[in-house]
């Protein structure tokens, strides 16, 4: 069985390979240009470069030939400043370590002196807060003692008062206003 395929088919199979083979060639014909403008681009930046650069190269060489001794020589210097350096270092780390004792010794009597203080002030404290309490306990009893008395008092002038007012009543009998 053999099918046969109709005409149009490879027609529109030609048309769309010759569209597509059509659109890569563009494609790359875009691509070329764009590599064309590149690479001139490229050319007028290697020129600047090459104008710029080499005297620029040129120039730091002489400068390093010219600055080349006068380097060794501020390295030397340096090396002498760093010895030197070291020396007051441990000049420095000596005197240091006699002031650092110097000063243990100094905070250790300060701290005895702050804890002596402090217990003086502690016992006086103490002693004010123990002569308050006994000066409270010797005014409060006799205190309270004088005002259950006037308590006893006030008490025993109502009940006479009471009493003289119900004898008043009895003896006005029926002459009340």
């Amino acid at each position: 069985m053999h099918h046969e395929i109709p005409t149009w088919v490879y027609i529109t199979f030609t048309a769309v390979t010759a569209a597509g083979v059509l659109m890569q060639a563009l494609v790359l014909l875009g691509m070329l240009f764009a590599l064309k403008g590149a690479l001139g681009r490229l050319n007028e930046l290697s020129k600047k470069a090459e104008e710029n650069v080499l005297p620029l190269l040129a120039t730091g060489r002489s400068l390093l030939e010219e600055v080349s001794p006068k380097l060794k020589v501020a390295a030397q210097n340096a090396l002498e400043v760093s010895q030197t350096a070291k020396e007051v270092s441990l000049t420095v780390r000596a005197e240091s370590t006699k002031m650092a004792g110097a000063l243990d010794d100094l905070l250790q009597k300060a701290s005895v002196q702050a804890d002596r203080v402090d217990e003086m002030v502690t016992g006086t404290l103490n002693s004010v807060a123990q002569a308050t309490a006994t000066v409270q306990k010797a005014v409060s009893g006799p205190v309270r003692q004088v005002n259950a008395v006037l308590n006893g008092l006030r008490a025993g002038f109502e009940v006479l008062r009471s009493k003289e007012r119900e004898a008043h009543a009895a003896a006005d009998g029926d002459h009340f206003v």
